[in-house]
């Protein structure tokens, strides 16, 4: 798989160059391209709008719906990374923060297999 062989700044890399050709830097203002994230996830999640939980599993393993899902997932997913192309921001040193700080609101003793918000541990 190509997760593992691709780095997350040659992928910024890689979309910063294709806004950069197209010259559509101007329109990707923190403001549009965070609207475009929720727009984009929106349409992943209409990919399982009124599914039960298990149909909406299997999903992926229908081919052209696995498609249209890894499409929507990829518009996310490039929004993302120009938004932290514009930003400035370090994706890596941000999740590892991130991660980090939910470590602490989350300790494994007290949330492992509930679901509920770290202040109603």
């Amino acid at each position: 798989m190509l997760d593992s062989q691709m780095s997350v700044d040659t992928l910024k890399q890689s979309v910063a160059q294709f806004a950069s050709d197209r010259e559509w830097e101007r329109f990707h203002s923190l403001k549009n391209l965070s609207i475009s994230i929720a727009i984009e996830a929106s349409e992943l999640m209409e990919r399982f709008q009124w599914l039960e939980n298990a149909e909406s599993d299997k999903g992926v393993d229908n081919p052209e719906e696995r498609i249209a899902i890894e499409e929507e997932l990829a518009d996310v997913f490039i929004y993302l990374l120009q938004f932290a192309n514009m930003a400035g921001i370090d994706l890596a040193t941000a999740t590892r923060r991130k991660l980090e700080l939910n470590a602490q609101k989350y300790p494994v003793e007290k949330s492992r297999g509930r679901s509920d918000k770290y202040d109603a541990l």
